[in-house]
This record gives C-alpha cells, structure tokens and sequence, in this order.
C-alpha cells in the first residue's frame, strides 16, 4: 500500500475540514482519538463478533469494510497531527477478532498517553493486523479508503 500517498490524501481532507470549521490552530488530538475509539467500536457492532448471546449474523463485508476505512482516516490523521507516518512493516492476521479489538484499543490508549513513533507503529499495525483478520486485502482497503474521501470531501461541501 502506498502510505506516503494516503498520508498526503488524508491532509488534504484534514486541512480542508480545518479551514471549513475555523479550526486551524486548535489542537485537535484528543478529540481525534475519541473519535478513532468511537470508530473502532461502530466497526466492533458491525462485526459482531463479541455478541455471543445474538444469532445474527455481522453485517455485509462492504458496511463492515466501510466502518474500518472511518478507522483508517483517523488512525491516518493522526499520524498527520503528531507528524508521525506508518513504517511498513510485516502484519500478522488476526485470528480472534475479540482480542484483535482489544489490542487495537490498548493501543490506541498507549499512543494517547505517549504519542510517539513506537506506539504510532504499534498501534497502526495491530489495526493494519484487525483489517487482515477481518479479509480485507490492501487494495480493498485502499479504494475503500478513496471512496470514503471523496464522500467525506462532498459531505463538507454539502454542510455536514
């Protein structure tokens, strides 16, 4: 996956939501990791993978896939606000996507507490990890990732 080019997309979107909020100097990081932990749990419910008292069944993979690229924005954006970037590494799948959410929040609370390059690497790949354990391949990430810009962009536009 091209990260260099999805960094720079997502500052695109970032600096544009910005301007069109007034909020080019405001510090927006703890706003942005409620925020990747809200996402995180809206992806959660669509797996349903921990509803262990519910026979249905997770929602279509297109929904599920949708609500990992919300993730992916600001995973992305804030790697952006602490001038951090992903450094690919080998990810492993995720076979119990129960503990795959854990560690996802785990570190996301570990990056929170001390944003550095360490817990940005950890916290990005245990979530690169959940995205294979849940099937998506790079290439579904990254044109799901596209679309949801480009739907994020006309959302602004539209007063959102």
């Amino acid at each position: 996956m091209n990260w260099d080019e999805l960094f720079h997309t997502q500052l695109q979107l970032d600096r544009y939501i910005e301007a069109n909020h007034k909020l080019e100097e405001a510090d927006l990081f703890e706003n942005k990791v409620l925020a990747l932990l809200v996402e995180v749990g809206e992806l959660a419910n669509e797996t349903r993978c921990f509803k262990f008292w519910s026979q249905k069944s997770a929602s279509p993979e297109g929904v599920i896939l949708e609500e990992y690229v919300d993730g992916l924005h600001f995973m992305l954006s804030l790697g952006l606000e602490k001038d951090l970037r992903y450094e690919k590494q080998s990810i492993e799948r995720v076979y119990d996507l129960t503990e795959g959410f854990h560690q996802v929040y785990e570190n996301i609370i570990k990056f929170k507490s001390v944003p550095d390059k360490q817990n940005f690497q950890q916290m990005f790949s245990t979530f690169l990890s959940l995205g294979a354990g849940l099937g998506f391949s790079e290439q579904a990430i990254q044109s799901a990732y596209h679309k949801k810009n480009a739907r994020n962009h006309q959302r602004q536009d539209e007063g959102y």
